[in-house]
Order: structure tokens, then sequence, then C-alpha cells
């Protein structure tokens, strides 16, 4: 179902209209004339329609069984008489959700959490189209959140794709994307959607943190090689082309060795004197 317009006019005038048919029929009344009767069930008819919409707030009309329309913009209005009054907040809202166990894409368990901002765009859909549209919120909010932990690994320890820890800002974009397909359906517009909690469960993060540090220890490794393979190559060019020193190929290679050892070591190098010669 579609939002649309309902009739109303001015209330203020209404009123005004209201109390002289009352104080009309009233007199009549009292001159014995029965013309003031229904003019005073006209005016007690009437007064029913009369509707107060506060700001961010908007009232959808059902009239034996059939809608109307929604009235949003605030103020004192005369809409349809006996008409029932279904009243919605447009104001915007927040919902966090429940800290939830799923299973990343490798099967690891993950306790994953996330807030939604959303706000009622059509009135219409919020009251016909769901039962109880905050409750759908909730519901969706949480299965989104289900199926985008689902579909990638909580880290990347290789470095390289897409990971829930190392790529915040694309999971709640795409989070926001997939709830807002899910929540057309109950007039809801989605404002920002961000995940709040994020972490290993209980049962695996000791042996994930463990995991994590030796993949720092290896990447921290690997960039140590990497530098120390290129100090040396750069030494022994020097060497050679400065005419230091002429080194043949087991003299460079005793020299890369004890450069390697002292470079790549954790602890400080000793250095030993060699009062001899190499052979």
């Amino acid at each position: 179902m579609i939002e649309k317009k309902a009739w109303a006019v001015n209330g203020y005038f209404a009123l005004i209209l209201i109390l002289a048919l009352i104080i009309g029929g009233i007199a009549l009344v009292i001159q014995e004339n029965l013309v003031g009767i229904p003019m005073i069930i006209l005016a007690i008819i009437l007064a029913s329609g009369i509707l107060v919409v506060q700001p961010n707030k908007s009232y959808a009309l059902v009239f034996f069984g059939s809608y109307l329309g929604t009235i949003r913009q605030p103020g004192l209005w005369l809409s349809v008489p006996l008409a029932i009054r279904k009243g919605v907040s447009l104001r915007v809202r927040n919902f966090n959700s429940k800290t939830l166990k799923v299973n990343d894409i490798e099967g690891n368990p993950v306790e994953i959490a996330a807030v939604v901002v959303f706000r009622v765009v059509d009135t219409a859909k919020a009251i016909f189209d769901v039962e109880k549209y905050e409750e759908f919120v909730e519901i969706q909010s949480e299965t989104a959140l289900r199926h985008i932990a689902t579909r990638y690994a909580y880290d990347n320890f290789e470095g390289q794709g897409f990971s829930l820890r190392g790529n915040p800002e694309e999971v709640s974009h795409e989070l926001m994307n997939e709830l807002q397909q899910r929540l057309n359906l109950a007039g809801v517009e989605v404002s920002e959607a961000r995940l709040t909690h994020l972490a290993y469960a209980t049962e695996i993060a000791g042996a994930m943190l463990q995991r994590q540090q030796a993949s720092a220890i290896l990447s921290a490794r690997q960039i140590i090689v990497e530098g120390a393979v290129g100090m040396v190559q750069m030494a022994i060019e020097r060497i050679e082309k400065n005419g230091v020193v002429e080194l043949d190929d087991e003299r460079k290679a005793a020299m890369i060795n004890n450069l390697l050892v002292s470079i790549v070591s954790e602890r400080s190098a000793q250095p030993v004197i060699n009062a001899g010669t190499m052979y």
C-alpha cells in the first residue's frame, strides 16, 4: 500500500463552525424548535474529526476499513469525521541489536552487534503492510547482520581480501544497503548502520589471539629479511664499485652470511676480531 494525502481543512475554522452549530442548536432547542437537535448532532459528528498533529508525527485515517490517507502537516485539522486514526512517529530512532554469536565464512564463531538508525517515511506501509513495524525492523536487522557475518571471514591473516575486522566501513555500508532492501516493505528508511561489537567467541578467543600474534611476527620478520637482503646487496655493490677490496665468491658468501645474521638477529651482534687471514 502506498501512502497518500488525506482530506483535511483548517481546524480553527472548523472549531468556529462547531461552536456556532452548538450555540445555535441550543438556542433553537430552548425555543422548542426541533431543528436545533440535528444541528447539535452535526456539531458532535464534526467534532470527532478534529485532529491535532504534532511535529514529526503523522496519522493514517481509516474509515470503515478503507484507508483514506495520511495527515503529516503539523497543526489543528478537521478531517473525515468518525474515521479511526493510527499515529506513527516520523522521528529518527536507534536500534541496538543484541550481541549475536554466528559463524564466519571460515566456520569460526564470532560475536557481532550493530546499531541501526532509521525512520518511517511511508506510514501506509508501516501500518498496513507489516505487523508491528518496530519489531519487523529489529528482526530484519538481526537477520541482515547474521547474513553479513557469515559471508566474510573475521580476519584475513594473509593480508589480502575482505574481512569483518579489516574493512569496517565496507561492512557497514553493505549492511545498510541490505537492511534498506529488507525494510522497504515496511516504509522505513535506514540512515546509518554500523558495527558496535566484533570479537571472536570466548571459546576460541585465546587460540585466535595466538594466531594473530604469530601472523604479526611473521609479517614483521618478512619485512626485516627483505630489508636485510637489500642492505647486504647495497653494501657489496658499493665495496666492489669503490674498489675497497676484491671479493671472490667465497668471501662474498661469508660476508653475506655475517651481515644477514647481524641484521636479522634479535640480539645485538658481538664483534669478533680476526687476527689472522680468512684462509
